[in-house]
């Protein structure tokens, strides 16, 4: 068992005050058998109502109202988690193999359907030419293996770059530049893995690693496939490995705009918006902290250790 502090701040700007309209926030990790919520803290400027809802996917959607105009909006949220290790537990069934091409049950066909639509169906033909390209269909030996060899070949062809535009590139397009943001690659891979008859989802949430300890780091997302028998299964391919411990979900969605950790609009001319600015900061703990919020900090592993410093709006 570990603990695990999460606080992520969000602030706009703008030249001068402007009005809010409504604001949809994915903030809240999801829970499982591998992680609970303990304690969950939002500030928000400036003055707001708030409610909680569950949406179609089962994400803890928070939708803010603002009460005032002003020329600063932030939003900060403060988790701390309850993590069960080891995760993700493997051994009992570490002789299943899912075969590949998969079959579904009559129960999960009709669920499994929407998540095996294309998302950029004017990009199917690229993601399946390059695929022809990158990986050898023929010689995968399971379903595992299919969604691993997917995250590997977008590991070796696609450079991490920040981008602060908003959105997300298309397939295509980052085929053609080799290079994209965590959104952008969890996005290919989606495609990628439908593509294969995979169904697959996007998530969104954090990543524990060397920038989020320092406090520089931002939001993170990937991709998940849904297999029979193991159920959802991530697999990060701007680090080119599969999900642990290390990746805490706020949301799954099965197109990439569903799960936008902040979204929302403000009424005036754009001109007037300055900059928006994100920091995450994550530390692992070795007891729940105290009363005075003073825990005492367990050292990190080697497998976060190991995770290279991505971070990403």
């Amino acid at each position: 068992m570990s603990w695990l502090r999460i606080i992520h701040e969000t602030t706009y700007r703008y030249k001068t005050p402007v009005r809010f309209g409504a604001h949809r926030l994915v903030l809240r990790p999801r829970e499982g058998h591998d992680l609970r919520v303990e304690e969950m803290r939002l500030e928000i400027a400036p003055e707001f109502e708030l409610e909680w809802s569950r949406d179609l996917f089962g994400n803890s959607v928070a939708t803010v109202n603002f009460l005032s105009a002003a020329d600063r909006l932030r939003i900060r949220s403060q988790v701390l988690l309850q993590q069960t290790a080891p995760f993700p537990q493997r051994a009992k069934r570490s002789r299943l193999r899912v075969p590949y091409p998969l079959t579904f049950s009559a129960e999960e066909s009709a669920v499994a359907a929407a998540y095996l639509g294309t998302t950029f169906p004017e990009d199917v033909a690229t993601v399946k030419a390059w695929m022809e390209d990158a990986i050898d269909v023929g010689a995968l030996g399971d379903a595992e293996e299919a969604v691993a060899a997917v995250g590997r070949a977008i590991r070796d062809t696609v450079q991490y770059r920040r981008r602060e535009v908003k959105g997300v590139q298309t397939p295509s397009t980052t085929l053609k530049e080799k290079s994209g943001s965590c959104r952008d690659t969890a996005t290919l891979m989606l495609e990628a893995l439908r593509a294969l008859g995979l169904p697959a989802r996007f998530a969104s949430g954090y990543l524990d690693c060397a920038a989020s300890e320092a406090g520089r780091a931002s939001t993170h997302a990937w991709a998940e496939a849904y297999l029979p028998e193991i159920g959802w299964m991530g697999y990060d391919p701007s680090i080119g490995e599969a999900t642990s411990s290390k990746h805490v979900v706020t949301g799954v969605s099965n197109h990439p705009r569903g799960v936008m950790p902040v979204s929302g609009t403000f009424f005036n001319d754009d001109s007037v918006f300055l900059e928006m600015t994100v920091a995450v900061q994550t530390e692992r703990l070795s007891a729940r902290p105290d009363q005075d919020g003073n825990p005492k900090a367990a050292s990190a592993s080697a497998e976060i250790q190991a995770v290279r410093n991505f971070h990403d709006v």
